[in-house]
């Protein structure tokens, strides 16, 4: 873990504004604890098995063929790290907090590919496939998802219990227990499902969270 964290650190040193940002553990499911802003970089946790929502520069046997984004059972890996980014096209900057029912974009930190979902078929359900697609300068509406707070919070903040709604195919971010057998063994499908259910609900754990700006 204190290698992982060590070559996060230096990437974030020089790539992100880190002054006052802290770094956050998990803990257990609450409303109180530090908000989540634009810029911060986040472990996202399925809340019923606990895999960290994943990815790697491997693509899909099937489908797309497209980079897989997955579930890792291990707190400790480095490509289970998300930098929150907003959509583009709208005045919202870093340090900004984060409101219930806003379209934000996540961006795999390793291989700067976005979280991204369309009308493919997901390798072992079938459901609608999740992958990361495009780059720095290469994101579409695919990449769009809606932050959904579950409770009467209404801004993001760690341990909270949420939702993401892809805009484009109306499907929530899903996982389950259902495990990759060969290239990603171990690893749990990551996929989307357009109802709402309990497999569908994730949590801001381990990660770099960025102080919220001050309005001038």
């Amino acid at each position: 873990m204190a290698l992982a964290f060590f070559g996060l650190s230096i990437f974030l040193f020089l790539n992100l504004d880190l002054d006052g940002a802290s770094f956050s553990p998990a803990s257990a499911a609450s409303d109180s604890g530090p908000e989540i802003t634009y810029g911060s970089v986040v472990k996202l946790m399925h809340e019923r098995t606990k895999y960290r929502l994943h990815s790697h520069d491997v693509p899909y046997g099937s489908g797309s063929g497209q980079q897989s984004v997955t579930g890792f059972p291990n707190v400790d890996d480095a490509n289970s790290y998300w930098i929150v980014r907003p959509q583009p096209g709208t005045n919202a900057k870093q340090g900004d907090s984060i409101k219930t029912g806003t379209i934000i974009r996540l961006q795999h930190m390793k291989t700067r590919k976005w979280l991204h979902s369309h009308l493919h078929a997901s390798p072992i359900s079938g459901n609608l496939e999740v992958s990361c697609f495009g780059g720095e300068n290469e994101s579409d509406t695919g990449d769009y998802w809606r932050l959904m707070i579950e409770g009467s919070g209404k801004t993001w903040k760690q341990d909270q219990r949420i939702r993401l709604h892809h805009v484009d195919t109306n499907g929530y971010l899903h996982s389950h227990d259902k495990r990759y057998q060969r290239i990603a063994g171990g690893q749990q499908e990551v996929c989307g499902v357009r109802e709402k259910r309990a497999d569908n609900v994730w949590l801001a754990a381990e990660g770099i969270y960025l102080p919220v700006t001050e309005s001038k």
